[in-house]
């Protein structure tokens, strides 16, 4: 059993809390709100500490405009305790600590790459880091000690630990999370002035690249300000292939026979697809292709439920799963990812079974 303190809870302190709660960890929890504190430790995430508070591990889990003076004053208070931060960008933290002359011997920043579109301790939840990669930015003056208690704690919560300096860790979230969130949000921009109709002819397409443009104005607003240089290099480069598409449709726009446009336009996506075939695939292992069933699934109640027994019953194991709803009809498509060895004996073991397959 490790002693946490946690300070702050929002989404991702509470979510801790329930995490470690759970694993055994005796969770202590604070905020500058009595209500949210209160809130969290009904969800179950943690208990109110008295007077003998001494904790092993001070987690600090506030806005990322206030981590840098929070963990400074953190530091301070808990002379015995080692420190940590969840914050999303790290080099605004520690040059804040530097400047104040943190002592960083027991200071070791780190990440939760583990979120929601939703805020608050009310949407915490104690699965949240599963599988999950937690980045630890230790410093040249951090202790190994404090780095092994954040790194333990961290996999306690569920998480795959993994160690960057500061400046490698902003400049790889810019790319895979920061520009993601922006280009998501600027996407879903463009439907507000679209009419009634255009937008009901949304599909899963643009559900996917747009969910998480819910997220929070003004958190992301202090992440992207955060880490102003490191998603800047994205975005110029973002920038840059945009404005050679733009181009490449200028011409078509201008003739059918525009030499190079096409070209243009295949190397774009082609690039995308060879990004794509990166990402690490579940639980962090190597990207893995998959198989798609597609089955008509009626809008009724228990058919989901029904469909997922079926599967089971059959024996083959879902890799991804996604629900599209059709446009004025009764039911959606399920769109079930299998391995490819497995693909067509669920089809016809689903068709067996009565499910109408889709393509």
């Amino acid at each position: 059993m490790t002693r946490v303190h946690v300070v702050g809870t929002g989404l991702v302190g509470t979510s801790l809390g329930l995490a470690l709660s759970r694993a055994g960890d005796d969770v202590t929890l604070e905020d500058i709100s009595p209500t949210h504190v209160a809130l969290a430790r009904d969800l179950g995430a943690g208990r109110l500490p008295g007077e003998d508070l001494d904790p092993e591990l001070v987690v600090v889990a506030t806005p990322p405009d206030v981590t840098a003076a929070t963990v400074h004053e953190v530091v301070a208070r808990f002379p015995r305790a080692a420190v940590t931060d969840v914050a999303s960008v790290k080099g605004t933290v520690l040059a804040g600590l530097r400047e104040r002359g943190t002592d960083l011997s027991r200071y070791c920043g780190s990440h939760p790459m583990a979120g929601r579109e939703r805020s608050g301790a009310v949407s915490g939840r104690h699965d949240l880091f599963d599988g999950r990669a937690w980045v630890l930015t230790p410093t040249a003056e951090t202790d190994p000690a404090v780095t092994e208690v954040v790194a333990a704690v961290a996999r306690s919560a569920g998480a795959a630990v993994s160690v960057l300096d500061a400046e490698r860790h902003d400049a790889a979230v810019a790319a895979v999370s920061h520009v993601p969130q922006l280009a998501a949000s600027l996407v879903a921009a463009r439907l507000e002035g679209l009419d009634e109709q255009a937008v009901a002819l949304a599909g899963q397409g643009l559900r996917d690249v747009t969910r998480i443009a819910a997220s929070d104005p003004r958190l992301w607003t202090q992440i992207l300000a955060g880490n102003a240089p490191a998603v800047r290099a994205v975005l110029a480069d973002l920038a840059a292939d945009l404005d050679r598409v733009v181009a490449a449709l200028d011409e078509l726009s201008a003739s059918t026979d525009a030499p190079g446009a096409r070209g243009t336009l295949a190397k774009a996506i082609a690039a995308g697809n060879a990004g794509h075939a990166r990402i690490p695939g579940k639980h962090g292992a190597a990207p893995t292709s998959y198989e798609t069933v597609r089955v008509l699934i009626p809008d009724e109640p228990g058919q989901l439920g029904r469909l997922f027994a079926d599967i089971g019953a059959i024996g083959t194991n879902i890799e991804e799963f996604h629900l599209d709803h059709g446009l004025g009809q009764p039911f959606g498509v399920a769109e079930v990812d299998v391995v490819p060895a497995a693909a067509a004996g669920l089809a016809s073991a689903l068709a067996d079974r009565g499910w109408r397959l889709h393509g």
